[in-house]
């Protein structure tokens, strides 16, 4: 039986949820800020990303050898990310070593000292990451496609910054937009696994009751999107392809439909983008689609790999399977399959302390309440056919597509004059 979620609010606005599962032996833990690469502009672009490498890095109390080191001490996982409109620092351990790895959190979290010796030593790792992506055509494809579908929106850009950013970043940079930024209203800890709530609301409370609240920050703006083909000339041996187009946003009453509709698209191995390009074809290697939904926006994208020669005609292919996602109706066999495989990837990833850290946080920050699983299964469940066409049409009546292309230059230098 699926435990509820317990919740507390501090006096100044943090906020600590967590989620009993008592028959494991892990507690996952997560302190998240809701900011990220979305509420920077131009000139602050990549900050939050280089505050979630700089937090690492060392307190009054620890250096980042000792971080790594009292961590390792205790058997515990620890990582960070940063995505558009969140950065998340978290650990997993055993419960019995749960008042450790609070410690550790807390401290690296509001007392990380930002020296400038060390931005100076994490300045070219970070340099390195973003070469990572940009050597990568898969990685860097999918780049392009924000910056076509979203434009000069923060939700356009590279999460990690530009080079010309990271490379004059300073420390103070970096502590002003924490100190504006992370404020406790925008705070939230969640735990999942063998964990009391009293006992962690006690470890939390002392560090996090002490954090002031700052002065109020601008709204988010939603995009306009005007989508453009984005063209990378590039010597390889694969023509990489994204096509993006309209979206819905996480909180929307049809996220349930809009996830079926990716998996029955190309969200898995016997989805219609695969079996059609890669099965029957043999065009593609790897061809898939994806949902990326934000605060007041999304996008339903794809991506294919093909050799130059295939490019105009997988190019068609992939608008063809758009459209007929939009004007032919679905067969009740394929929603079946595409719902059993939801539900199974849901059921699973709820015996994983991890999932269920991050998923009590989602729901706080999207919605304010807890969502119980079985609600999800149920909503899954009620969704029709005629939803999947309903959203589909909806969705893509709109005509918003963007088209990403990297690869030769002799191939995709034309694309431009092509139809489809």
């Amino acid at each position: 039986m699926e435990s509820s979620v317990n919740k507390t609010v501090l006096t100044n606005g943090v906020r600590i949820l967590t989620q009993k599962v008592p028959y494991v032996r892990s507690v996952s833990m997560g302190v998240w800020v809701n900011v990220g690469a979305r509420d920077e502009n131009l000139a602050q672009s990549g900050l939050s990303h280089f505050i979630e490498h700089m937090i690492f890095k060392g307190t009054p109390k620890r250096d980042a050898f000792l971080i790594a080191k009292e961590v390792d001490a205790i058997g515990g996982q620890t990582n960070a990310f940063t995505s558009m409109e969140f950065t998340c620092y978290h650990a997993k351990v055993m419960d019995t070593h749960l008042t450790t790895m609070v410690d550790i959190l807390s401290d690296i979290f509001l007392n990380s000292e930002f020296n400038p010796i060390e931005v100076e030593k994490e300045r070219p790792v970070i340099l390195q990451e973003i070469g990572m992506i940009e050597d990568s055509p898969e990685d860097w494809v999918h780049t392009l496609l924000l910056n076509g579908f979203w434009g000069d929106h923060p939700l356009g850009r590279s999460i990690l910054g530009t080079r010309e950013n990271i490379s004059r970043f300073d420390a103070a940079t970096i502590q002003t937009f924490l100190r504006q930024q992370y404020q406790p209203d925008r705070i939230l800890i969640s735990a999942a696994g063998n964990v009391d709530h009293d006992q962690f609301v006690g470890l939390i409370t002392p560090a996090f009751e002490k954090i002031n609240t700052g002065l109020s920050l601008p709204d988010r703006l939603p995009p306009d999107i005007k989508p453009t083909i984005q063209i990378c000339p590039r010597d390889t041996e694969q023509v990489h392809i994204c096509i993006g187009t309209t979206g819905i946003t996480a909180t929307d009453p049809e996220r349930y439909t809009f996830s079926l509709l990716n998996t029955i698209l190309g969200g898995n191995m016997s989805s219609r983008l695969f079996q059609e390009i890669r099965e029957r074809r043999g065009l593609a290697y790897s061809v898939y689609s994806f949902a990326s939904s934000h605060d007041d926006a999304g996008m339903l994208g794809i991506y294919a790999g093909v050799s130059p020669d295939k490019t105009e005609a997988v190019i068609e292919l992939l608008m063809k399977e758009l459209n007929k996602l939009e004007h032919d109706h679905i067969e009740s066999s394929e929603l079946y399959n595409a719902k059993q495989y939801t539900n199974g990837n849901i059921l699973l990833s709820s015996e994983n302390t991890d999932n269920l850290m991050f998923r009590i946080a989602q729901n706080e920050f999207n919605f304010r309440r807890e969502i119980s699983i079985q609600s999800v299964l149920d909503e899954i469940e009620a969704v029709t056919e005629d939803h999947i066409q309903d959203l589909a049409q909806a969705i893509l009546k709109e005509n918003k597509i963007a088209l990403s292309v990297l690869g030769p230059d002799s191939v995709v230098s034309q694309i431009a004059t092509w139809k489809f």
